[in-house]
């Protein structure tokens, strides 16, 4: 292959003309003055006859792979109910944070709670989890109450009432802001 010949290309309806060759890298013209690059592997030249070695069984499967593995470089596409769920849930009732409640006052019970909130706060901050869903329950609100003014104590985030229909009206969710 050299510049001026005249090439196809072996899996799309293109042909052209060689105008640079660097490498392995092909670079021709097409008929509408586009210049596009391609491999030499990608290519077939119109002038010339087709080897049996060019193509072999080998050859053909090594580029139908190397095809397959540009395609598969694509993202994973996130569904719009994944990107809804709450991707961290942090259930606050005492009966989940401790197996004993025992010798527990109120305060201790309260205080465990919060400090549970906190660190699963913290620990979401750290590894850039954005949204949080604190299970906190109705109870007389005095929890609800003091895990607002925690979260109020943050400026990179910012908290309201949990999916009604998942949670009732028991849980708040925090969407955590990410600075870059």
């Amino acid at each position: 292959m050299k510049i001026g010949d005249k090439i196809s290309v072996l899996d799309e309806d293109i042909s052209g003309e060689v105008i640079a060759i660097v490498g392995d890298e092909v670079t021709i013209i097409d008929g509408d003055g586009f210049e596009i690059q391609y491999t030499k592997k990608e290519l077939i030249s119109e002038n010339d006859e087709v080897s049996d070695y060019d193509l072999t069984p080998h050859n053909i499967s090594e580029i139908i792979s190397e095809k397959q593995s540009r395609k598969n470089t694509n993202t994973r596409r996130i569904k719009p109910k994944e990107r809804n769920l709450p991707p961290m849930e942090v259930d606050l009732h005492i009966h989940q944070l401790t197996s004993n409640t025992r010798g527990m006052d109120n305060y201790d019970m309260l205080t465990l709670q919060i400090d549970t909130a906190k660190r699963q706060l913290e620990f979401a901050i750290s590894k850039r989890i954005q949204r949080v869903v604190f299970i906190h329950g109705v109870g007389d609100g005095r929890l609800r109450a003091d895990l607002e003014f925690l979260l109020n104590r943050y400026d990179n985030l910012k908290f309201y009432d949990a999916d009604y229909q998942k949670y009732g009206v028991g849980a708040t969710e925090v969407y955590i802001f990410q600075n870059k």
